[in-house]
């Protein structure tokens, strides 16, 4: 949502229409039937012939507490230190990409990442989380909490290494709209963001990403 705030403010001459397409699979069959021009995504796997696809944002993952939580202190974290804490994510669901991410995020260190129980939204879970010492939760860098009043939550950074959730745009090499040729130049203008410590994202993703310049 940021980097299509930030390309409508730089060309408000070109019409969006922005939606939501629920998973990776269904988004690429969108796009290779030309129902849509264009989808993020974390790419994690050999796209469909006539299909480009170019690594845009790497958005830093972080850690959300209470203010009881025994982290909720810390000024940084290392994905490693959160072995043995309970990190609850009711809003994940198998066969998703983001699900894909998580559970190689949890592998790779060791975590306990939760998604047992309803998914209430977001306010729900902000509620629970701010009342708990022991539950935790994990959250992209770029997503805006609206955050209730008397809620003493904690944002604090992962690093060494920083997860970092790899965000792609995909979209057909024989599609001419001129929108997505100025979204393209916009987004290649602007060299991907990356932490400040060594980065951490999934294997498959590393290998699923096509450089900007690939035609």
């Amino acid at each position: 949502a940021g980097l299509l705030r930030d390309f409508h403010r730089a060309h408000p001459e070109t019409a969006l229409d922005v939606v939501t397409l629920f998973d990776a699979d269904t988004a690429v069959a969108a796009v290779r039937a030309g129902t849509i021009d264009a989808t993020f995504r974390a790419v994690g796997t050999r796209l469909p012939a006539g299909l480009r696809a170019a690594r845009v944002l790497d958005e830093p993952v972080q850690l959300l507490t209470g203010p009881r939580h025994p982290l909720a202190g810390a000024r940084s974290v290392t994905p490693a230190r959160l072995a043995g804490h309970r990190i609850w994510m009711p809003g994940l669901v198998a066969g998703t990409e983001w699900a894909a991410y998580y559970a190689a995020l949890a592998a790779e260190f060791g975590l306990t990442i939760d998604s047992v129980g309803p998914d209430f939204g977001s306010e729900a879970l902000l509620d629970t989380i701010a009342d708990s010492a022991s539950l935790a939760t994990l959250v992209a860098e770029g997503i805006r909490l609206v955050r209730p009043q008397g809620h003493d939550l904690r944002r604090i950074p992962l690093t060494d290494p920083t997860p970092v959730y790899p965000h792609s745009l995909v979209w057909a090499a024989a599609n001419a709209h001129p929108g997505l040729a100025a979204l393209r130049a916009h987004l290649a203008e602007r060299p991907p963001a990356r932490p400040s410590s060594r980065a951490w994202t999934p294997a498959w993703a590393v290998r699923g990403a096509f450089p900007a310049r690939h035609p």
